[in-house]
C-alpha cells in the first residue's frame, strides 16, 4: 500500500471518529432536540400526578422506554415518570 493511500484511511477514520463523538455529544446534551430523530420533538407537556395536581410547561428533555408504557418528562429542571395516559406531549 502506498504512503498516501495510508494517510487518506487514516484521515477517514478520524474524521469518522470525530462525527461519532459529535453525534453522541449533541444527543447527550440536546435531549429534546434530536440530531437524527425528526420525528418526536415537543416543546410543551401537560401531566397530570397522582394528588390531582396538573404540571403544565415547557418541555427541557423527555425520554421513553421501549419496554414499558413509562415517560419520563422534564419541565424546568424537575424531572417526572409517569405513565402514558398521565402526560399530553405538544408539539406547537
Amino acid at each position: 500500500m502506498k504512503p498516501k493511500t495510508k494517510v487518506i484511511i487514516i484521515i477517514a477514520v478520524i474524521v469518522a471518529l470525530l462525527v461519532a463523538a459529535l453525534i453522541i455529544y449533541w444527543e447527550s446534551t440536546h435531549g429534546n432536540r434530536r440530531l437524527i430523530d425528526t420525528k418526536y420533538r415537543f416543546d410543551r407537556a401537560i401531566i397530570q400526578l397522582p394528588n390531582g395536581e396538573v404540571v403544565d410547561g415547557k418541555v427541557s428533555s423527555w425520554l421513553d422506554f421501549d419496554d414499558s408504557d413509562a415517560v419520563q418528562v422534564t419541565i424546568d429542571g424537575k424531572t417526572y415518570l409517569t405513565h402514558y395516559t398521565n402526560v399530553c406531549l405538544i408539539e406547537e
